[in-house]
């Protein structure tokens, strides 16, 4: 069999799955604080019987856009928006420590303060937060959240306790499955004193939408490219076909 028809459909191959990323991209263009996934194509050599004169492509995604995006205000006490490279420790659904910079915080049933999808959020010492009754919870720029209890006079402030926040660096943390950055062998991070949060605003998705939508057009015609050249190299087989029962 000609390698042609290996090698375009290959080719195909690989265009579905850079597809899927950049689908996913869009998908998330509105999701609070959601990172760009990568997606490259790289040639590799076809191995076999003959001359390694024909190659193939192979999609991977060699990692995570980690740029900050724009910030929006909310006014909402319970929205945190990350300065810098930080980010929010918070209990993954596998119970391992997992980092995030989805700052829109809620108060569940059992009095913990948990993400969006209801994960703990992790204070000091990797301990999910539980926060009392309270009248108003206030959290400060270094993560530290104090409340006026209920019932308690205006001037009564408790200190609750203080959002785990971390700053690893560029390398050291990679996007699993179910969303939320880790680290290598789920190793937790230890605090990062410098990182700052502010009250109020969230933090918007770095999708590019017309970027990725540009993308899926180059690809969409790529991929039909690819179908053309199996249709040739089957033509090019019937017509060898033919030739051999002539002769």
């Amino acid at each position: 069999m000609d390698k042609v028809l290996y090698v375009a459909m290959t080719g195909a191959r690989e265009n579905m799955l850079a597809q899927q990323v950049h689908a996913n991209n869009l998908a998330n263009a509105t999701t609070t604080a959601f990172k760009h996934d990568l997606e490259q194509a790289r040639a590799m050599r076809v191995l076999g019987d003959g001359f390694e004169s024909r190659v193939y492509s192979m999609s991977e995604r060699p990692g995570t856009n980690l740029e900050s995006g724009t910030l929006m205000q909310t006014g909402r006490d319970l929205d945190l928006a990350i300065e810098g490279n930080g980010w929010m420790a918070v209990r993954g659904p596998d119970g391992n420590e997992v980092y995030t910079r989805n700052g829109g915080l809620q108060i569940n049933a059992a009095n913990q303060l948990v993400t969006g999808s209801g994960l703990p959020v992790l204070g000091n010492g990797g301990i999910p937060i539980i926060i009392p009754p309270a009248e108003n919870i206030f959290i400060a720029n270094d993560g530290t959240i104090t409340i006026r209890p209920l019932g308690e006079a205006a001037a009564e402030v408790a200190l609750v306790d203080q959002i785990k926040l971390v700053q690893p660096q560029d390398d050291a943390l990679y996007k699993g499955r179910d969303g939320f950055m880790h680290t290598d062998n789920d190793i937790p991070l230890p605090q990062a004193l410098g990182v700052q949060v502010r009250s109020g605003y969230l933090e918007a998705s770095n999708v590019n939408a017309v970027a990725d939508l540009t993308a899926m057009i180059s690809l969409s015609r790529q991929f039909e490219m690819q179908v053309k050249m199996m249709k040739t190299a089957e033509e090019n087989s019937s017509a060898a076909a033919k030739i051999l029962q002539m002769s």
